[in-house]
């Protein structure tokens, strides 16, 4: 029986999660039975939600299993095929798959990429889950209109460069909200925001009522936390919150005490809608429809943060929790 190698969950992190959480095996690959899939691992996706999975808590994907494989979205070459719709070569894209060098998985777990459309590693990205996030988030709840105002947190990570290049597009002005001036000044001059603001700025929400001297229409939140406290001062009447990610508190051990946003939210009418791009499931081809012809004609353009070797994910991994990429971080075997 063939040995590969697995990444696995060796204890619950508490707190900001460390290299000792993870734990590598060498663990016998599984026999492909009829309607399998026996795949090697090209692409790997890490991403900030994986962190809610390594606590054993309720939430709309269950727990990772302490002494079991981790698993997120890879991009795979099928080796071997039990299923008729899949021939050997083809190169797939899961967003479940088990973190190992080879896997065996039912077919029905994966579905066909067409390399010619993209990089294979944009399935991941823009043309994956970060950007059917964005396209859902701010088409479906945002509601952009042209001439509003739309303020992105995490605007250099995989959705928000997304989010704000879509909200160009549709007549916005777009402010985003990033790490570092770095970043900041790759949103002005290379994704084309009309303004970019360094969340480590003194008085956040003073620089952001001098970018939004209209008000703040659409707040697409990656973030949360000291940020979104910032933002809602700027609010205006019948804003709308596509509420996306809550990054800055993954790692916290209490409860965060902070600002209640609620009266803001009643006296000026606005909305806020929690999202998952699951949600959309039934309606991922009108998204990847959408946004292909705009990264093929590069009317979004999109980085990619590319760490090489199977054995660097769980660095990669943890490095979105010190803002170590830019756009999306992919570890390519």
């Amino acid at each position: 029986m063939k040995k590969v190698k697995q990444i696995t969950l060796a204890a619950r992190p508490k707190g900001m999660p460390d290299a000792s959480i993870f734990r590598f095996d060498e663990v016998n690959l599984p026999e492909i039975k009829e309607g399998d899939l026996h795949l090697k691992g090209l692409y790997y996706s890490v991403d900030p939600y994986m962190r809610g999975r390594m606590n054993d808590v309720k939430s709309y994907v269950a727990p990772f299993k302490v002494d079991h494989a981790l698993e997120g979205g890879v991009v795979a070459e099928v080796l071997e095929s039990k299923d008729g719709a899949f021939a050997p070569g083809d190169l797939v894209l899961g967003p479940y798959i088990p973190w190992a060098t080879e896997m065996v998985v039912p077919a029905s777990a994966v579905k066909k990429i067409d390399a010619g459309l993209a990089p294979p590693s944009y399935f991941l990205g823009v043309l994956g889950m970060p950007g059917l996030t964005a396209y859902f988030g701010l088409l479906d709840i945002g509601k952009p209109k042209p001439g509003e105002t739309l303020v992105v947190s995490g605007a250099a990570g995989a959705v928000g460069l997304v989010v704000g290049q879509l909200g160009k597009q549709l007549g916005c002005r777009v402010v985003g909200i990033a790490g570092s001036e770095e970043k900041v000044k790759m949103l002005r001059e290379e994704y084309g925001f009309d303004e970019a603001l360094n969340y480590n700025t003194p008085d956040l929400a003073a620089q952001i009522a001098k970018a939004c001297p209209d008000g703040v229409d659409i707040y697409f939140d990656n973030v949360g936390g000291e940020v979104t406290d910032a933002v809602v001062p700027n609010l205006n009447f019948f804003a709308r919150i596509p509420l996306c990610g809550q990054i800055s508190s993954y790692n916290n051990t209490e409860p965060p005490v902070g600002p209640r946003i609620q009266p803001t939210m009643l006296t000026r009418s606005i909305i806020m809608q929690g999202f998952i791009v699951r949600n959309y499931g039934g309606r991922y081809a009108e998204g990847i429809q959408y946004l292909a012809p705009l990264v093929k004609t590069g009317k979004i353009k999109f980085t990619e943060t590319v760490t090489e070797g199977f054995e660097k994910i769980p660095e990669a991994l943890l490095g979105l929790f010190s803002g170590k990429n830019t756009g999306k971080m992919i570890v390519k075997v």
